[in-house]
C-alpha cells in the first residue's frame, strides 16, 4: 500500500494530458524556481485614479447613460454601478451571481436611491436601455448563454457595451497563469496549474477551474459568438497593446490586442 500524499504533493497532482509528464514536471520546477511568488501582472493599476468606464468607453459614456436604466452585468463589488448611479443613470442595476459580493456592493452604495444590486434571475427581462459588461467575457463558463441573457435584459433597440481582456493569445492572456509573457501558450497546462496551486495555495486541475473562470476566449471566438447571436448590429474592435501598436494587423491581432471592445444593438 502506498504512503499517503503530503499536502504539497496533493497540490501537484494534476490530470494526465498533453506532452510527456517528465517535461511538464521540469517546466513546473523551473516555474517554482523562477517565480516563487505570484507575479500579479494584472493588478489593475492602469486605472488607478481614473474612471475605468470613461477610459474604456469614452468621455461621452455618461451622457449616453444619463436618464437610462443601466445594467452592470457582472458588477462584482459595485464600483462601476455606483459610478453610473452618481453620474445620472435613472436606475443603475448591478448583477452578480455571488451573494457575498452583492452584499458588499450594497454596503458600498450606502443610501444612493437609484441603485440596486441583485442576481440575474431577479432582473426583469427587457428592463434595460443599456447593458455594460466589463472584463467578463474571458471568464464566463458559458459565453453564448451569458450573451443571450444580456440580449434578453435589453429593451428593443437597447445597447450592449462590452470590454474585456486580455484575450487568450495576449502575452498575459493566461491571467493568473501568466508567470511570464505567453507562458500559457508555451508551457504545459499541467506545469502551470501545479505552479499556480503552489504559489496560491489552491487546488485546481485545469485553467477553467480557477476562481472566476478562464475560458480561453480569443478574438476570433468572440466574433463568431457575436455573429450567431440575436444582436442585429455589431461593432467589435480589438484595441492594440500600446507598445506593440506598430505590429498590430489582421495577422498578428490575436497576439497584440490588449482589450476587445464591442457595441451591440438589440
Amino acid at each position: 500500500m502506498s504512503a499517503p500524499l503530503s499536502v504539497l504533493e496533493k497540490r501537484s497532482v494534476i490530470p494526465s494530458w498533453g506532452r510527456a509528464s517528465g517535461l511538464a514536471y521540469l517546466e513546473y520546477r523551473l516555474l517554482c524556481w523562477a517565480y516563487p511568488r505570484d507575479p500579479d501582472h494584472l493588478s489593475g493599476t492602469a486605472y488607478q485614479n481614473k474612471s475605468k468606464l470613461e477610459t474604456l468607453f469614452g468621455t461621452d459614456l455618461f451622457k449616453e447613460t444619463r436618464g437610462k436604466t443601466v445594467v452592470d452585468f457582472g458588477c462584482g463589488y459595485g464600483d462601476q454601478t455606483v459610478e453610473l448611479a452618481r453620474n445620472g443613470a435613472k436606475v443603475a442595476i448591478g448583477l452578480d451571481i455571488r451573494e457575498e459580493v452583492l452584499n458588499a456592493a450594497r454596503a458600498k452604495a450606502g443610501g444612493i436611491p437609484n441603485i440596486q444590486f441583485i442576481t440575474p434571475q431577479e432582473c426583469p427581462r427587457e428592463s434595460a436601455d443599456i447593458v455594460i459588461s466589463l472584463d467578463s467575457f474571458e471568464h464566463f463558463e458559458n459565453p453564448p448563454a451569458a450573451l443571450g441573457l444580456m440580449n434578453d435584459l435589453l429593451r428593443p433597440g437597447g445597447v450592449l457595451l462590452a470590454s474585456f481582456g486580455p484575450p487568450w493569445r495576449h502575452p498575459l492572456g493566461g491571467h493568473t497563469f501568466s508567470a511570464f509573457p505567453w507562458a500559457h501558450l508555451l508551457f504545459d497546462e499541467r506545469a502551470l496549474v501545479s505552479w499556480y496551486n503552489q504559489v496560491k495555495n489552491k487546488t485546481v486541475f485545469r485553467f477553467e477551474e480557477v476562481s472566476g473562470g478562464l475560458n480561453r476566449m480569443t478574438i476570433a471566438k468572440f466574433e463568431a459568438l457575436v455573429g450567431v447571436s440575436n444582436f442585429r448590429e455589431a461593432s467589435v474592435t480589438p484595441v492594440p497593446i500600446r507598445k506593440l501598436k506598430s505590429f498590430h494587423n489582421a495577422l498578428t491581432r490575436e497576439f497584440t490586442t490588449a482589450v476587445i471592445k464591442c457595441r451591440l444593438t438589440k
